[in-house]
């Protein structure tokens, strides 16, 4: 649950501005604030059932984006390249390491 979490916060962080003001509100709420159907519900003054129906509409319509557009996937991408970086930032490093960085790196973009 909690990488599901982490993955839905990643692609709100993404995608956010593509969303309408109430998707975005059960959304933030929701995997953000940590509140509850039933808390989101009250607020909103609506049944537990439509917010959980948006929300899960929500995630399906930010998969879809991700599926389309690949920020998030470009994103882990790229943080992984700069992990290995940072493991030879102290040690003397080869032209081919800096090259093979900057090539993964451009293929991203």
């Amino acid at each position: 649950m909690l990488e599901k979490t982490t993955r839905i916060n990643y692609l709100l962080d993404f995608y956010q501005s593509l969303l309408t003001p109430k998707q975005r509100n059960y959304m933030e709420l929701y995997y953000l604030e940590d509140y509850s159907l039933g808390e989101i519900s009250e607020n909103f003054d609506v049944s537990r059932q439509a917010v959980y129906d948006n929300i899960k509409r929500t995630e399906a319509m930010l998969e879809e984006y991700e599926n389309k557009l690949h920020l998030y996937d470009k994103f882990e991408k790229r943080q992984k390249v700069f992990r290995e970086i940072e493991k030879t930032s102290d040690k003397p490093v080869e032209q081919k390491s800096i090259q093979k960085w900057l090539q993964q790196l451009q293929d991203l973009e």
